[in-house]
């Protein structure tokens, strides 16, 4: 399998999952089971079915959550010296070149991608376009809506 890029804040989320997923739901799921049991007949009881499907759904996400970890490259931009490129980790202030507006991305792993926080995957166009590049660049992206042009405005190691 192929290293996954992780930042250093997503390892730790991921790893506080596996955590709360192995020492509060795996057990919460396993009481909820034997309840169930204890009503009898299990081909109609409803409650163990749910508490099965809860159990193979966590311990799904369990095993995901360890083959990632087990797999991750952890990059902490902190401790990299990018000459103001822009990185893997780097935070990155862009503007649109039609519109002036400002848009601050963080460029993460596509487990740790959430656009309303900001982070944006490494997949992504506008990631893609920004790697390597510095402040002061324009770089075009491919959007739905047509090509357009964005200026890096700052380039952030945080």
């Amino acid at each position: 399998m192929n290293k996954v890029p992780l930042t250093k804040r997503g390892a730790e989320k991921l790893r506080e999952e596996l955590q709360r997923l192995k020492t509060v739901d795996r057990p919460r799921i396993i009481a909820a089971i034997a309840e169930a049991r204890a009503h009898g007949d299990l081909k109609e009881n409803a409650e163990y079915h749910a508490a099965r499907e809860q159990q193979s759904f966590a311990e799904g996400r369990i095993k995901e959550i360890e083959g990632k970890l087990s797999n991750a490259t952890i990059i902490d931009v902190t401790e990299m010296d990018a000459n103001g490129k822009v990185i893997f980790g780097a935070t990155v202030i862009i503007s649109d070149e039609d519109t002036g507006d400002e848009v601050t991305y963080q460029i993460v792993g596509e487990d740790e991608a959430d656009i309303k926080e900001g982070r944006i995957s490494i997949g992504s166009p506008i990631a893609r376009a920004l790697i390597g590049k510095e402040e002061g660049d324009v770089v075009s992206v491919v959007t739905p809506g047509g090509e357009k042009s964005f200026e890096i405005v700052e380039v952030r190691y945080e």
